[in-house]
């Protein structure tokens, strides 16, 4: 059955009419019958694999890196970057600067304790923490190379992504400290987000009319990611409570079940708006987050919360999935409607991988193996930048993602979280032996 019936286009944005997935599509679902043992994926061995995401990470992305975004001199990343290595400009931005940290301290405790790459995070940690807002305020937004701020923020994004950078690099035993910092910045974004003043601008909805104190998806999305990983290393019940609203909040409350899509934008008590925002499914964000629940799911021990992500996860990318050129479409704008916005990103495509990755680790589901495989395939064709003549990936592009000589940003959060994790998922494989994980 083919979904996407005819192209609309107006000034605004190029849209895709798509027919939305059914329960009875030929694709398996996460309930059919699962493999036993898994030796082989996407036409390699499981080693052979483990080998190519050693490859990207190590030998592809962090050389790069190295050389012309991490800065050795001042501490932190001039993410402006072009695709020959030139810095477009040297500004750094404190999302990166949180995700960056995130990235070098998590490769340190989890991937390769090598030195280097925590003394990378900690030159991010000290230039960051030069700006430290009092009283639980917004973090600067962006600073110059030296570390002179330059804008402020006013939602609460960069201060999660700093918060999340902190807890993991509070893992390595002498930091230890700073997983009292980011549960402090958690708790000062979770008393912005509960105040019923709370702006936020969803600039991304095609709805002009803005919601007061909006719940948004991906601010469950960053909160409960960023829960999960302090709650790995000390149990704390306010951190645990975070958590499980988080859940609550992307299962219950966003999931829409007229038609078994997660809303992205809702009243601020979780009810659901009457106008053109219950019809906005942000696809990416909905697959993203379900990944993430899943994780949640496996530290819980809670099969039934893993079956019931991962089953939504599995309904989401078929929908968003686009049949005529490959890859996954972030952003259903009108369900009913069916317009979708038809650029394609990189990083939808790997939220795909990560989570297609854990279904199959977990459970051996039919599905997930076939999804993978589809997906990688479609990311390694379009996206890698070797076929041109240059490291790294493609970041976001058209819907045939057409190549393009120049770029205005570089990566460095979800392209190597993605490596780092299913590689980890790989080495867990293998050391099993290829046998289903007991969840």
């Amino acid at each position: 059955m083919k979904r996407r019936a005819f192209l609309e286009t107006s000034a605004a944005t190029v849209v895709v009419s798509a027919g939305l997935s059914t329960p009875g599509r030929e694709q398996e679902r996460s309930g059919d019958a699962p493999t036993a043992v898994c030796t082989e994926l996407a036409g390699r061995t499981l080693a052979e694999l483990r080998e190519q995401y050693r490859y990207d990470l190590f030998d592809d992305f962090l050389p790069f890196m190295d050389r012309h975004v991490v800065d050795h001199e001042y501490g932190g990343f001039m993410c402006e970057t072009d695709r020959d290595g030139t810095n477009l400009t040297t500004d750094k931005r404190a999302w990166y600067e949180g995700r960056g940290i995130w990235v070098y301290s998590f490769l340190y405790n989890k991937v390769e304790p090598d030195s280097r790459y925590l003394d990378i995070a900690r030159q991010s940690v000290e230039f960051i923490l030069r700006h430290r807002p009092e009283g639980g305020g917004y973090w600067p937004g962006a600073y110059t190379r030296e570390g002179k701020a330059l804008t402020a923020d006013t939602d609460i994004y960069s201060n999660l992504f700093i918060a999340e950078g902190l807890q993991e690099f509070s893992k390595s035993p002498e930091n230890v400290e700073y997983w009292d910092m980011a549960k402090s910045i958690l708790e000062g974004c979770m008393r912005r987000y509960d105040s019923p003043g709370y702006e936020y601008p969803v600039t991304y909805a095609p709805v002009a009319t803005p919601v007061q104190a909006p719940r948004v998806l991906g601010h469950w999305m960053v909160l409960l990611r960023l829960a999960t990983q302090m709650l790995e290393n000390r149990s704390d019940p306010y951190v645990e409570g975070i958590a499980a609203r988080c859940v609550d909040a992307v299962m219950n409350h966003h999931f829409n079940p007229d038609f078994g899509l997660i809303n992205e934008v809702l009243n601020h008590d979780l009810s659901r708006p009457g106008d053109d925002y219950a019809q906005f499914v942000y696809t990416g964000h909905a697959i993203e987050t379900l990944w993430m629940v899943m994780y949640e799911a496996v530290r819980l021990h809670d099969r039934q919360l893993f079956d019931t992500a991962s089953e939504r996860f599995l309904r989401h990318v078929e929908v968003a999935w686009d049949d005529v050129y490959g890859g996954a479409f972030r952003s259903l704008d009108h369900v009913d409607r069916n317009i979708w916005k038809v650029d394609k990103v990189l990083w939808l495509q790997e939220e795909i991988l990560i989570g297609t990755m854990s279904a199959l680790e977990h459970t051996g589901a039919e599905w997930a193996k076939r999804w993978f495989e589809k997906d990688y395939a479609y990311v390694r064709d379009k996206y890698s930048l070797a076929q041109y003549g240059y490291p790294l990936w493609i970041i976001s592009a058209d819907r045939k993602v057409t190549f393009e000589e120049h770029t205005r940003r570089v990566e460095n959060f979800h392209h190597p979280r993605h490596l780092m994790l299913n590689l980890l998922a790989l080495d867990r494989m293998i050391g099993r032996g290829g046998r289903i994980a007991d969840l």
